[in-house]
C-alpha cells in the first residue's frame, strides 16, 4: 500500500528521555510523519515544551515521570558531582536517570491511551519503558538510536567502556571476559534493577543486560548513522536497521540570519570547537583548545553552549579566537577544517557529513564510546580524556592537517551517509511496524 495513504491519521505518540541529545533527533522524524498526515503528540518534559509547541505539535507532559532535563542532573541528584569514577557514575545514571524512571514513564503513557490510544510509539533508545510498553500495553515500538550501537556482540566487549574491538583469538578471550565482568559485577546493580522491574511487571526477558533488554524490546530499533559508523558485528539483532543519520528539524522555509565573520576569509586553518549544551566545565575542551592556538595562525570558532560566553570572550579577545553562545552547524562546518569536540552525537553526524575531521574527547555519557569510533575507523583523532591538555590538542590537530588519512576516510563515510535516505526509510519501517501483530 502507498504509505501516504496508509499512514493518514494513523495515531504515533513520540516520548524521550530529557535530554537533548535524546529529543533534538526525533525532532525531524516527528515533523516528517507530521506533514504526511499523521496525527503526531509527544510524551516529554516541560523542557521541550516551546519546541514542540513549535512544531505544532501537541505535547503530553510528565505527570509521574520525574522530569529533570540532562543538564540539571546534578541539581536534582547533588550526590552525583561527587562521583569521580566512570563506571560508578554510569551505574548511577543508568540506575536513577534511566531505570527507575521506567515504570512512571510506563504509568503515564498507560493514561495517555485510555484517552488517545497511538497505533505507535516512537522512542529514544534509553527511553527506558520500551519493553513494557510492547508487552503491557500491547503497542509496535520503535526505538531510535541516538548513540551508537550498545547491543551485546560475540564480536565485541561491554558497552559502556569505550573500548575498541579486536578480532583475533586472544583478543576475543579478552572480550568476553570483559562482557561477563561487565554484566556481573561493574553493572550488576543496574542489570539485576531493571531486570526486578520486568520480573515485577512479568515481562519475559533472556538478555545479560539492561541495555540488550531495551534494543530487544522494540519492534524495529532504527539506527541513525550507518555500518561504517559502527563496529564490524556477525550477530546483528533482527530488529535492528540502519537508516542514515537522524538529525534535527529544520524548517527550510524559515527564514533564518545566517551566521558569518568576516575572517572566515582570512584564514587559511580554521577550527571549530563545542562540547554541548549539557557540559558546563569550560576548562575540559573549550580552554585548552583556546590556549593552544591563541595569537597562531589558525582561526579557533568557538561555541559554549550558553556556558560562561562573557568570560571566555574577555579572557580571549585575540583577534584569531571567535566565541559565541552558539552557531548553526550549517553555518560554520563548511569552512572548518578540524572538529575538536566532546563526542556528542549529533554534532558527530554532523561533522562526518560536511567531511571533516576530528579531535575526540569524551568519555562520561557514553561520549567514551562515540570518541572510540572516531579513533578505530580513523575519522579523526581520540585523546580518550575528558580532559586534555592544550599540546595534546595542538599535536593531534597538526597531524590531521599534516596527513590526509582522516579526511579521505570521512570523505567516504559522507558518500555512504548520502545512500541511505533518512525519511523514506523511517517511513517504510514505521509502515511495517504498524503492520505487524503484536
Amino acid at each position: 500500500m502507498n504509505p501516504t495513504k496508509f499512514l493518514q491519521a494513523k495515531k504515533i505518540l513520540f516520548a524521550n528521555v530529557p535530554g537533548d541529545g535524546h529529543f533534538n533527533p526525533l525532532t525531524g522524524l516527528a515533523k516528517h510523519l507530521q506533514l504526511m498526515g499523521c496525527d503526531v503528540r509527544w510524551y516529554a518534559s516541560n523542557n521541550y515544551a516551546k519546541k514542540i509547541e513549535s512544531l505544532s505539535i501537541h505535547r503530553y507532559p510528565f505527570i509521574k515521570a520525574m522530569d529533570v532535563p540532562s543538564e540539571k542532573i546534578d541539581e536534582a541528584f547533588p550526590q552525583r558531582k561527587h562521583i569521580k569514577s566512570q563506571i560508578k557514575k554510569l551505574n548511577f545514571d543508568m540506575i536513577n536517570y534511566f531505570i527507575l524512571r521506567s515504570t512512571e514513564y510506563l504509568e503515564d503513557i498507560e493514561d495517555i491511551a485510555q484517552k488517545w490510544r497511538p497505533d505507535l510509539i516512537v522512542a529514544d533508545c534509553l527511553f527506558s519503558a520500551i519493553p513494557f510498553l510492547r508487552a503491557k500495553l500491547k503497542m509496535p515500538v520503535i526505538s531510535i538510536g541516538v548513540l551508537p550501537l550498545i547491543q551485546t556482540s560475540k564480536d565485541l566487549g561491554p558497552a559502556g567502556l569505550g573500548l575498541e574491538p579486536s578480532y583475533h583469538f586472544f583478543g576475543k578471550m579478552k572480550q568476553e571476559f570483559l562482557k561477563k565482568m561487565a554484566d556481573k559485577v561493574l553493572f550488576k546493580k543496574p542489570n539485576r534493577l531493571f531486570f526486578s522491574i520486568m520480573d515485577d511487571l512479568q515481562v519475559p526477558h533472556t538478555e545479560t543486560n539492561a541495555f540488550d533488554a531495551m534494543i530487544n524490546g522494540a519492534t524495529f530499533f532504527l539506527q541513525s548513522g550507518t555500518p561504517g559508523l559502527e563496529y564490524r558485528r556477525s550477530d546483528l539483532g533482527k530488529n535492528i536497521r540502519f537508516i542514515g543519520p537522524v538529525l534535527p528539524y529544520a524548517d527550510k522555509n524559515k527564514n533564518v540570519n545566517k551566521w558569518w565573520d568576516a575572517r572566515l576569509d582570512q584564514y587559511k586553518k580554521i577550527i571549530l570547537v563545542t562540547q554541548g549544551t549539557v557540559e558546563k566545565d569550560t576548562e575540559k575542551l573549550l580552554v585548552p583548545t583556546l590556549e593552544a592556538f591563541k595569537d597562531t595562525d589558525t582561526l579557533v570558532i568557538a561555541t559554549t553552549g550558553g556556558s560562561a560566553t562573557e568570560a571566555l570572550q574577555k579572557r580571549y579577545p585575540n583577534k584569531n579566537i571567535i566565541i559565541e553562545d552558539f552557531i548553526s552547524f550549517a553555518d560554520v562546518m563548511p569552512y572548518a577544517h578540524v572538529f575538536v569536540t566532546n563526542g556528542g552525537f549529533g554534532g558527530v553526524l554532523q561533522s562526518v557529513q560536511y567531511q571533516l575531521p576530528m579531535v575526540a574527547a569524551g568519555i562520561h555519557e557514553g561520549k567514551n564510546e562515540i570518541c572510540s569510533r572516531v579513533g578505530y575507523f580513523k575519522y579523526g583523532i581520540n585523546l580518550k580524556t575528558e580532559t586534555p591538555k592544550a599540546i595534546q590538542i595542538k599535536k593531534a590537530v597538526e597531524e590531521i592537517l599534516n596527513n590526509n588519512t582522516c579526511k579521505t576516510n570521512i570523505t567516504r563515510l559522507a558518500k555512504e551517509f548520502e545512500t541511505y535516505p533518512v525519511y523514506d526509510l523511517f517511513t517504510r519501517y514505521v509502515q511495517e511496524a504498524i503492520s505487524i501483530p503484536v
